[in-house]
């Protein structure tokens, strides 16, 4: 098998020397998303909440681009800069993904790029 990158022009480019994710047999390993806007790179959102939704949006479209769905990764590793937004972040994240739960660690951070307040980074299975 023969690792190969995986692309979406509907999420962000990534700010440093990396792929949007590897796919490699089954597995597709996502690299860690901020609340980057795919069409400006800019972050957007304010508060953990906001942030949380723009990450899905962006993990939707990495896995979408090799037909997968939120119900496909089976794991993840979130960074919080706060974990005293621990529950914000988690009931964002339990509205995401709808009832699916994944293996996951989350972890406070010292800090992110770009000053971002989450990143989460994912394993998918096909």
């Amino acid at each position: 098998m023969k690792p190969e990158p995986v692309f979406s022009s509907d999420a962000p480019m990534p700010i440093g020397p990396y792929s949007q994710a590897i796919a490699i047999g089954d597995l597709i390993f996502l690299s860690g998303q901020i609340a980057l806007d795919p069409q400006t790179g800019a972050m957007t959102g304010s508060t953990v909440e906001e942030q949380t939704r723009r990450i899905f949006k962006n993990i939707r479209a990495v896995i979408s681009a090799r037909s997968l769905s939120l119900a496909s990764l089976v794991k993840t590793t979130a960074f919080l800069t706060d974990m005293g937004s621990f529950g914000a972040f988690n009931k964002v994240y339990e509205e995401e993904l709808n009832g699916w739960k994944p293996a996951r660690s989350v972890v406070e951070v010292s800090g992110l790029p770009k000053n971002a307040l989450v990143e989460i980074e994912a394993v998918a299975c096909r």
